[in-house]
């Protein structure tokens, strides 16, 4: 019995290692590359690591465009949908979780719909619309169409039903307000929820490459994953070790972030009552 619980545990920590491995080996094999030189790049057999690191690589890319502006206008992006996105969800998630009303159920499942219909294929009449309102080619043309979240309002409202209805009369009877009850008694309970979102949405808007491609035209409104593509010849060909140089510029931020925010993020997976 002992000797089948060690080998089903062997075979399940082989399993994790090759898993890990199967999903690690493109970030390793870009965070290598971007230490290389050209010919390590380009050698074969491949190298897996190189002789010298290349640090330099960084700053060539960083030189090779106005890489401080895409990085700005990123952060701006993100964090301004971001924004506008918690404004927008707190309150509908509320109102689903806690309030029935007349036709509930009807908004919320034409609220759910919305996530069965990808960005692109709606790119069109909201490119008109941007248009319309003299926006394209602006910070806001990337920002206004993400302000709310489907995802967001349902991932809350979950989160909201769990807060017992006793606690929620308990702060009427004090004569709370309801928006002095939403955001002090659910938004605390629903931190977890709202960090691991928040990281969700943040990354999904960092990494956007089709909306910045369609919605811009100069490199004044340009963010990151743009200015990126652009070392693709920063030498005349395709410059791997730059490139990748460059990627490791645009995942680093991220990884920063997920560090920090992991704790929120399992407690979040984990959350299955209240305080």
């Amino acid at each position: 019995m002992i000797l089948k619980t060690l080998s089903s545990k062997i075979l399940n920590a082989m399993a994790l290692i090759i898993v890990v491995m199967i999903f690690a080996l493109p970030f390793f094999w870009m965070a290598t590359t971007s230490l290389k030189t050209l010919g390590e790049t380009i050698v074969f057999p491949p190298v897996w690591l190189p002789e010298k690191l290349n640090w330099q690589n960084f700053q060539q890319a960083w030189q090779s465009g106005p890489f401080l502006h895409y990085f700005i206008n990123s952060v701006l992006v993100s964090v301004g949908i971001l924004i506008l996105q918690l404004l927008t969800i707190i309150p509908a998630a509320y109102a689903f979780a806690r309030y029935r009303f007349r036709g509930d159920t009807f908004f919320f499942g034409l609220t759910m719909i919305t996530l069965m219909i990808p960005s692109q294929l709606i790119f069109l009449p909201v490119y008109l619309q941007m248009s319309a309102w003299g926006l394209l080619d602006t910070l806001w043309a990337l920002i206004l169409p993400f302000s709310s979240s489907a995802f967001g309002i349902f991932l809350l409202r979950q989160s909201f039903k769990q807060v017992p209805e006793e606690l929620l009369e308990a702060a009427r009877l004090d004569e709370a307000s309801e928006w002095r009850i939403m955001m002090r008694i659910m938004v605390p309970m629903a931190k977890p929820v709202l960090i691991t979102f928040g990281l969700f949405s943040f990354i999904t808007h960092w990494n956007d490459y089709f909306w910045p491609l369609v919605m811009t035209t100069t490199d004044e409104a340009r963010t990151l994953p743009i200015g990126v593509t652009k070392l693709l010849h920063v030498e005349g060909g395709v410059a791997w070790h730059i490139l990748m140089a460059g990627n490791m510029m645009l995942v680093l931020p991220i990884l920063l972030v997920f560090f920090f925010a992991q704790r929120h993020i399992i407690r979040a997976f984990v959350y299955t009552g209240v305080k």
